[in-house]
This record gives C-alpha cells, structure tokens and sequence, in this order.
C-alpha cells in the first residue's frame, strides 16, 4: 500500500502533466486564432499559410512571427471556397460597442458612437489619396454596420492622415496592402476595439469552417485583426484574390483607379524584395475621407 508521501508524489506529478497539457493547448489555442502577424499561421487548403500580414502586430514577446513569411501545402486536393452568401444576422447593428484596450490610441482620437447604428444606406463612398494615386472606396454600411461606423468616425476625425501603409504582401495566394496605422510600426490602433462582423457572423462559433480558408478577390476591403474581436484602425487592400479563414470583416470594395494605384504599388514590390514586408515606394496616406 502506497504511502501518504507517495500518494502525494503521485498527485503531484498528475498535475504537473495536467499543466502541461493546458499550457500546450493554449499554445495551440494562440496560434491558431491569432493568425498572422501576432503568431504564426493557419495551414490553407490549397494554397498558403498565411494570414501573415493580415493582424495587428502585438508588443508582447510571443509575436515573433510577425515577418514570418508563408509556406505552401502540396498535399491539398481542392482550392478554398469563396465568401458566404450574406444573410443578415438578428439585431445586426443594433448594439455597436467599442471597448477600450490596454493600449492608448496611437494618435488623438475619441471612440465612435455606441449603440444602435444605421444600416441605410447599406453603402457609403470614401475616398483614399496617398502619394502613389487615388484609391476610391465603397463602404458596405448594410453588411458590416459597425465596422463601418468605426471607420468612418476615424475618416472623419483625420486619424488616417499623413499615415504610412506598413505592409505589403505579394505571394501568389496572399495579395494585400496593409494600412491604418499611425505607427507605421504594425502595432498601432485607436484605443478601441470592437467583434468582428461579416463573413465571421455568418457562421456558428465553434464551426470548424471559420478555420478553412475562403477566396477574399480582388477589390476586398477588409479589416486586419489579431483575434477575433480585436478589430481597431488597420485594414487591408486586396489587390489580387487571396486565401484567408473567413476571420477578417469584409467592409467595402475598391474601385478599379484604386486597383491600378495598388497594382503599381505591387508591381514595385517590397524594400528588401521578400514576399512580406515594407512596401519599396513609400505608401503615404495623405486623405482618408468620406464622400459627400
């Protein structure tokens, strides 16, 4: 019969492998939710890991993999899907809240409007000059209401303004420009954040779809994020269809004078020629406003 110290060694170490066990589930938890620049990538059917540029960078020290860049899967028989069909999720909306985070604003600016926004009119025209070209933007207001709302409280306030867009991504399934950082660091943001909308509201939360990759085309205009429901000021560009989890709220659409802006931006590629990086013509965003 064991002894009571030995009983004792024995529960230790039971739990010592429990620990274990828990900490590398949520080693595993992180890296697959927070894809991207914050910590390594999800593995895409068809294509890439690579949802590399596409979140906020994060100060802490698990964010080493912020200039990962992606890697290919041969083994996959079958490209990604595309986006879902829209349906309009109850009470979309209704309650827009903006939490504030750890980290103060990167540049002065007041939180937008809480509570219930307007989906009408269900879209909204901004416009994006930089020094490389105009980019013209289609905000979809009937889609992603708080996103927008968001957006264009921080157009409006000229958080925006004289910004630099700080990455640029080229690999064949990963085409974007990132921008909304007054930084131009990738760490930067509002002060606020607030959950994701569509296409993520369009599935169940535990739905093991929302980690398959879908096709985001060309012309997407969508918002960057490290997790979900940490969404802030930085958004991307989609320049050439690209292959992300349907975890990045799709806002708006970009007109074909931005697409010919971004396709020079791209065509120049980045400042040290990899994949994911600086872009190698400075993009500075000089205006970011709404249409009147």
């Amino acid at each position: 019969m064991p002894t009571n110290e030995q009983r004792r060694a024995t529960a230790k170490r039971k739990l010592e492998r429990q620990l274990e066990r828990r900490a590398a589930k949520e080693r595993k938890r992180r890296i697959l939710m927070i894809v991207g620049s914050v910590a390594g990538a999800i593995i895409v059917v068809g294509g890439v890991v690579a949802a590399v540029v596409l979140t906020r960078d994060d100060k802490d020290s698990e964010n080493t993999a912020s200039t990962e860049t992606p890697t290919t899967s041969s083994a996959a028989p079958t490209g990604p899907g595309t986006l879902p069909a829209f349906a309009a999720p109850p009470g979309l909306g209704d309650n827009c809240q903006y939490a504030a985070t750890p980290d103060q604003a990167s540049k002065e600016v007041k939180p937008p409007r809480t509570g219930k926004v307007p989906t009408d009119p269900a879209q909204v025209s901004a416009s994006m000059e930089t020094n490389q070209g105009d980019i013209g933007l289609m905000l979809d207001n009937g889609k992603s209401p708080c996103t927008v709302n968001s957006f264009a409280s921080l157009a409006n306030q000229g958080f925006f303004n004289d910004t630099t867009c700080h990455r640029l991504t080229t690999s064949e399934s990963l085409s974007v420009l990132q921008c909304g950082d007054p930084t131009a660091q990738g760490t930067g943001g509002p002060g606020y954040q607030f959950p994701n909308e569509y296409p993520t509201n369009q599935y169940q939360p535990d739905d093991p779809a929302l980690t398959e990759p879908v096709l985001y085309p060309r012309g997407t205009l969508a918002m960057a994020n490290a997790g979900p429901g940490t969404n802030g000021s930085q958004f991307f560009l989609v320049y050439k269809d690209s292959q992300l989890p349907p975890n990045y709220t799709v806002f708006g659409t970009i007109d074909e004078t931005g697409l010919a802006t971004l396709d020079k931006i791209a065509a120049a590629g980045t400042a040290d020629g990899a994949p994911d990086g600086a872009p190698k013509s400075e993009v500075k965003i000089t205006q970011l406003q709404l249409d009147p």
